[in-house]
């Protein structure tokens, strides 16, 4: 069969393909740069408050005093859960599902419940109340899963806390240390939103067809849940126990070897830079390090690294002392690639230091992302056509005969 016309060749995993117009955001990898809106999302994580992000994602600006104190306001009996949503979440808890897949179950039982009508037949506001509905009741559905998993009552939420404070407040029944709360916020703002990724995508497909904000919110969990999209932090949390078994060693591991007395002296594996050495030659993949989108550093690992830094503990020396020898090894094996780490590698560092399980951290990926996924159908849900790309048919020459025997 001959090859399909280039016009037609396939952009593997859509890179490059431009699929929509958006005045949210985008990543402009090359630069290590990207934005909410006109803002840069890092100085945004710096100043800004969650809620006030989240009212830049969807109203289009930054509050006002007044309006901060409105989204506030709006935003305290949005977390409680309806009450027939406890026996759904019992069954999940008594048979164990993973967290990430009880919080998808959960959106959508909770969407069914509350009736909430196809987005074809609402106008804008009302599709941003759904939106903001979903989300602020998102960490509740996850603390209360969390929580009933262990034999534990579920916490109400408490309406003097801010959302990330919140969240912890109903994972632990007690307020917060400020200094935490603020990290996971911290860490929350530097992933509401990132381009048009494989979540957010799937949401605005969804979205595209009419249905409902919380078949959207649904699909886009089921994209997140995977390890290659929102699974990664806790993967890195292992890989960082599993350096940290190894057996410290004087002297280089091999010629040419990054690790030397120095390192010892500091604590830090000797085997990293071997272990890096045998995950290349073996094509595994080092977790947390390495973006689509930047050619170098991604600047949500960058603030990451210092808000895990603000926060201190012996995790995160070992975590930075890792990360400079992975970097190192990989910059003498692929000379000529800017590889750099990527958010995942500090994400949960950050969240196990603000007292997360591992396997809460997709979901709390999730209840960050969903507030960007929201803005994000909106606006396709505003161009009223459905997403419906083409394929090209690689299956051999058609027609054939159909065989008489069979």
């Amino acid at each position: 069969m001959s090859d399909p016309p280039a016009s037609s060749r396939v952009a593997d995993g859509l890179d490059g393909v431009i699929v929509a117009e958006t005045t949210i955001g985008e990543v402009r990898g090359r630069e290590g740069f990207y934005h909410y809106r006109r803002y840069s999302a890092i100085e945004l994580a710096r100043s800004c408050s969650l809620e006030e992000v989240w009212h830049l994602l969807s109203e289009g600006e930054l509050p006002t005093a007044s309006q901060l104190e409105g989204l506030t306001t709006r935003l305290a009996p949005l977390r409680s859960l309806p009450n027939e949503i406890r026996p759904v979440l019992e069954v999940m808890a008594a048979e164990r599902v993973r967290p990430i897949d009880a919080l998808r179950t959960a959106v959508s039982a909770t969407a069914a419940l509350w009736g909430l009508r196809p987005s074809l037949d609402l106008d804008p506001d009302q599709r941003r109340a759904d939106g903001l509905r979903l989300c602020a009741v998102m960490p509740t559905l996850v603390a209360a899963l969390h929580r009933l998993g262990r034999g534990l009552d579920p916490v109400a939420p408490n309406d003097d806390l801010g959302h990330a404070a919140n969240t912890l407040f109903m994972l632990t029944g007690e307020v917060p240390d400020p200094v935490l709360a603020r990290a996971l916020e911290q860490y929350l703002i530097t992933t509401v939103d990132h381009g048009l990724n494989a979540s957010t995508f799937t949401g605005r497909v969804i979205i595209s067809t009419g249905a409902d904000l919380g078949s959207a919110l649904v699909g886009a969990i089921g994209a997140l849940s995977g390890p290659l999209h929102g699974g990664a932090p806790a993967r890195v949390l292992d890989m960082l126990d599993q350096l940290a078994d190894l057996e410290v060693r004087e002297g280089p591991m091999e010629p040419g070897g990054s690790t030397g007395p120095e390192d010892v002296a500091r604590g830090v594996p000797a085997d990293v830079a071997t272990w890096v050495r045998s995950s290349v030659r073996d094509g595994r993949r080092i977790m947390g390090f390495g973006h689509r989108l930047y050619q170098g550093d991604d600047p949500r690992a960058v603030f990451m690294r210092e808000v895990a830094q603000r926060l201190g503990g012996s995790r995160i020396d070992h975590a930075v002392e890792v990360e400079r020898q992975v970097l190192n090894t990989l910059g003498q094996l692929k000379p000529g690639h800017r590889l750099g780490t990527n958010v995942e590698f500090y994400a949960g560092v950050v969240m196990e230091r603000c007292g997360l399980e591992r396997d809460l951290f997709t979901s709390m990926f999730a209840c960050a992302r969903a507030i960007g996924w929201s803005a994000h159908v909106v606006e396709q849900a505003a161009k009223g056509r459905p997403i419906r790309p083409s394929a090209v048919y690689v299956g051999g020459e058609t027609p054939q005969p159909i065989p008489r025997s069979r």
